[in-house]
């Protein structure tokens, strides 16, 4: 896994790198040096992750500026029994941390709120900025897109659990009883770190 994901952060650096040459590049031999590292470095992410290298290509627009991580925005939402939110991914049956990615034209309290809506039915308040996680610097499993973690505080207001389209299920659970999660998107350590702030909540905000 060490290795693997080494090697995901280099085919990641590679292809920023190479899309941004493509921005800037001013004739057709730099150009297609760029294109060439562009296509090598979906090849070696498509080898890492076992995927096909078409569908490592679909998963990423081609750029018209300087290219930038992505970014993922996650709601961290307690109940009165010191309990936290999760939901059931459809997309590997496991659990997280209500979230996605950032939707151009929200900011990411908006976002926060708006994700725990349509996931899960119930409204929520936006407290406060809790963490800003660069995913290399944790062990999630390898993954194709280089991306920044903001988890958000937020109070459960009021509404009843509802059907997502991509949400198996959802409930609250306690920090010792938590179900198997989805590490792409959310580890034990992060949610051990959420409850840290839901018992200690004066405790600053941290960024890698």
């Amino acid at each position: 896994m060490g290795i693997e994901k080494e090697l995901l952060e280099i085919a990641q650096r590679i292809r920023a790198l190479s899309q941004t040459g493509l921005v800037y590049s001013d004739n057709e031999y730099n150009t297609e040096r760029y294109e060439e590292l562009v296509h090598l470095s979906n090849s070696m992410t498509a080898l890492i992750t076992n995927n096909k290298v078409s569908t490592i290509e679909g998963c990423f627009r081609v750029e018209d500026d300087y290219v930038t991580p992505k970014v993922d925005i996650r709601a961290v939402v307690f109940n009165d029994k010191d309990e936290i939110l999760l939901v059931q991914e459809r997309a590997d049956g496991a659990w997280a941390i209500p979230g996605g990615w950032a939707d151009v034209g929200y900011s990411p309290k908006e976002i926060a709120v708006k994700e725990v809506k349509e996931e899960t039915g119930l409204n929520v308040k936006p407290i406060r900025l809790l963490a800003v996680l660069d995913k290399k610097c944790h062990n999630h499993p390898p993954a194709p897109h280089y991306a920044y973690k903001i988890f958000i505080l937020c109070e459960l207001i009021d509404g009843e659990f509802t059907s997502a389209f991509d949400i198996l299920d959802k409930g609250f659970f306690k920090q010792d009883e938590l179900p198997p999660l989805s590490e792409e998107r959310i580890l034990k350590s992060q949610i051990n770190l959420m409850f840290e702030y839901k018992n200690n909540p004066d405790k600053d905000a941290i960024v890698d």
